[in-house]
């Protein structure tokens, strides 16, 4: 005699957890490269994974100083000192007479740009698609979890709890900003 197997009772919490298995292997590719993504964001005002490019700009002659910064797209750029016709500022220099202007940033490496475009995607952006899709997802793995255990249990109690902690974190976060 066969023995019968029966199949699980597909209710909503079998549903919920089915899927929360599922999306949730594929949220963690995700999760990688979109952490990834906003670590480099964090920095940007640092010199984390950036290298110097020199840059050699002819702009007209005797532009005023206060025209400089925005020509060349450098913010707060103040003059050092003037010696002749040649003005010295932190980033390089610039030459009155020949309207000649060399100068140095700090650029992240090509394979790192398409990283920076994901947390600052518009809704005009391609990008706008995988960062809305991985918003829901993400709002849905949060909600699904609470039919991972069964309410009234150890674990179940212990999830409202650091939930609750969570939210009062992001709220205190977001205060302190």
């Amino acid at each position: 005699m066969e023995k019968e197997t029966s199949r699980p009772k597909r209710n909503i919490r079998w549903y919920m957890r089915f899927l929360h298995n599922k999306i949730g292997f594929f949220i963690v590719g995700l999760v990688l490269i979109y952490g990834l993504s906003g670590i480099i964001q964090t920095y940007r005002d640092t010199e984390l994974l950036k290298h110097e490019v020199v840059h050699e700009v002819q702009l007209s002659a005797n532009l005023p100083v206060s025209e400089l910064g925005p020509k060349l797209k450098l913010r707060d750029l103040k003059p050092l000192k003037t010696e002749g016709d040649i003005v010295y500022y932190k980033e390089g220099t610039y030459n009155a007479s020949t309207g000649m202007a060399k100068y140095v940033t700090k650029e992240w490496y090509s394979w790192i740009l398409p990283f920076t475009g994901l947390h600052k995607s518009s809704s005009k952006s391609i990008a706008h698609y995988f960062t809305t899709i991985f918003a829901i997802a993400l709002l849905f793995m949060s909600i699904s979890a609470f039919w991972m255990f069964k309410p009234g249990t150890k674990l179940f109690s212990s999830g409202v709890y650091l939930t609750i902690a969570g939210i009062v974190a992001a709220i205190i976060l977001l205060l302190l900003k």
